[in-house]
């Protein structure tokens, strides 16, 4: 199975057109304005999906069963107050108290599989749109629980715990309140290979070659999470790990709209782009509290020099043995440029960014990454973004059997201080 830019654009667009077609829906419906977060295209293991159940909040879904021009499931999410609030306000009732059950009773489950069944109908005729074909969607079945299993445990396209499978994942809130739900679609792997022979421009990338560009990421990541315990000694992992495929004007609004501290890298080579390490302000306070124990005094916005040079140390490091991993494994020199320091509003810090990949292209793959400390404040959000075209090449040239076998060897540079 290959897969290049311009089909996964369209896919991206079918995404986009399906989730709107769902938002304008659950508003007639409910009569509740609605609006549409962010949508993505996940390559994500099976791993990080049921992750995505075990928040320890209870779930309700509505899935169907797709033929016809994609085949598969589509899956339709609700924590389980936004199920009861939605139900509630398509029944009329007056006492949200009234919802506060351990389970649905047969008139509220009818309800929610309603609407579930409408939004997964939106996203199909959204899909249907964009291809110009009939998809067809069986009865509705109502499933709730508080892991991963009931929801996709028994379908044969949902990726097992190290498999890579492309989802489509849409957000979607209810304006002024607490109302949202995730939407999940497991194409079958045959539906999605004929598609993207069919939507094909170029000679495109092997789908096992983009599963080995992912293994390399992981470690990557794993480098980090080292890199920083050793640094810091704060013990510190990988917590969340993704592979996305976003339209570029989409990146910011994954950016928590807070003020971050954090430092930026352009990397060139094969392949080259933009690496971005950004910490809350707490976690960063943390950092120069563990790599600097004098405590050097702050400027107004709370770092001074000494804090600033830690914080792009750090970065600097992690920098290094993140990319010096892809280099070992591609047989290849990426270099990295000196540490840009960061001290901004949420999409503000990747806004230059941005604007630079936007001269060449629309979408892109984001290695989305978080790690996080065990008991300290420590989160850090690490974005890694190839040039689209350098990806590629990088991609065809990549032997799967180097991932395994060659070990990442960080060369640290030295960190200029300004």
């Amino acid at each position: 199975m290959k897969l290049d830019v311009n089909a996964l654009g369209t896919f991206y667009r079918m995404a986009r057109e399906g989730a709107g077609l769902a938002a304008g829906r659950l508003t007639r419906m409910t009569g509740v304005e609605t609006q549409v977060g962010v949508t993505k295209l996940n390559f994500m293991r099976g791993t990080e999906i049921r992750r995505d159940f075990e928040d320890g909040t209870e779930k309700v879904g509505i899935r169907v069963e797709l033929t016809g021009g994609i085949e598969g499931h589509s899956v339709v999410v609700f924590d389980r107050k936004s199920a009861l609030r939605i139900v509630e306000t398509l029944l009329s009732e007056s006492d949200t108290d009234e919802f506060d059950v351990e389970e649905f009773d047969e008139m509220n489950r009818s309800a929610a599989t309603e609407v579930g069944n409408i939004m997964n109908n939106g996203f199909v005729d959204g899909w249907a749109d964009v291809l110009e074909t009939v998809i067809d969607v069986s009865t509705p079945e109502f499933i709730e629980g508080t892991s991963g299993e009931p929801f996709f445990g028994d379908i044969d396209e949902a990726p097992d715990g190290g498999d890579l499978a492309l989802l489509f994942h849409s957000h979607i809130g209810a304006v002024g309140t607490e109302i949202g739900f995730s939407h999940y679609l497991f194409p079958k792997r045959e539906s999605m290979a004929q598609l993207l022979e069919h939507l094909r421009t170029s000679d495109g990338i092997e789908y096992d070659k983009l599963d080995g560009f992912d293994r390399m990421a992981e470690q990557g990541a794993e480098e980090v999470a080292k890199t920083a315990t050793t640094l810091t000694g704060i013990e510190t992992s990988v917590e969340i790990r993704r592979l996305n495929f976003v339209s570029l004007e989409a990146i910011p609004e994954e950016v928590a709209n807070e003020k971050l501290v954090g430092v930026a890298f352009e990397f060139d080579g094969t392949p080259s782009g933009y690496l971005l390490f950004l910490f809350d302000e707490e976690s960063a306070h943390e950092i120069v509290n563990a790599m600097v124990p004098m405590n050097a005094p702050g400027d107004e916005d709370g770092f001074g020099e000494m804090g600033t040079s830690a914080i792009k140390e750090l970065g600097n490091i992690m920098a290094s043995g993140f990319l010096d991993g892809w280099a070992n494994v591609l047989d290849t020199t990426i270099d990295h440029s000196t540490p840009e320091f960061i001290h901004d509003i949420g999409a503000a810090a990747v806004d230059p960014v941005i604007i630079q990949l936007g001269e060449n292209q629309d979408f892109a793959f984001v290695f989305d990454t978080v790690v996080v400390a065990d008991g300290r404040e420590f989160d850090c959000e690490i974005y890694a973004i190839p040039d689209e075209s350098d990806l590629e090449r990088a991609l065809n040239d990549l032997d799967v059997d180097r991932i395994d076998e060659t070990p990442t060897t960080a060369e640290f540079q030295e960190v200029e201080n300004t």
